[in-house]
């Protein structure tokens, strides 16, 4: 199947002496799921590919040799990440409780995902929305006995994660 793009040339932005980043973020957000963004520029914008991987793209760059770049940013699928227990969340109950936690500051996501964990049954299964990868709390649920899994939505904007409740240290006796 051909990748579909989405051509966006911010050379004539730059000659004007207007600053192309809202531009392309603007591109981005109009793209359709799936498609990519055909950006053109005066030179290559090496700062511009953290931030597009972060939004779920990765990229391959051309020198046009006029002194011009293409870059062909496709999306690529979220990456799954998970606690190293989880072969599969095949056999996870559906969600009991499902938080939309991303309009808060760390640390009261974390706060507010062990409280509500400690409130369900061994093998319950917990949904969240973050703002942000929960680095920190990953290690701490596994210390409790969690299991999770998760990845950031298709815009790149959200994390998404499913905790299973284990037996905490205090349940093992």
């Amino acid at each position: 199947m051909t990748q579909a793009f989405r051509e966006l040339d911010v050379r004539p932005l730059i000659a004007s002496s207007v600053g192309p980043f809202q531009h392309i973020m603007a591109a981005t957000e109009a793209l359709a799921p799936g498609q990519g963004l055909r950006l053109l520029a005066p030179f290559r914008p090496d700062p511009l590919f953290t931030v597009m991987s972060r939004k779920g793209f990765e990229h391959m760059v051309n020198d046009l040799g006029d002194g011009s770049f293409e870059v062909l940013f496709s999306p690529v699928k979220p990456a799954l990440l998970s606690s190293d227990e989880v072969a599969s969340v095949d056999d996870w109950a559906e969600p009991v409780l499902s938080l939309d936690l991303s309009d808060l500051d760390p640390p009261q996501p974390m706060i507010r995902i062990l409280a509500e964990l400690e409130g369900m049954a061994v093998g319950d299964v917990l949904f969240v929305v973050l703002a942000r990868e929960p680095v920190f709390l990953f290690p701490e649920l596994v210390r409790r006995g969690h299991q999770w899994v998760g990845n950031r939505d298709k815009s790149g904007e959200t994390f998404r994660m499913l905790v299973r409740r284990g037996e905490s240290n205090d349940d093992r006796g």
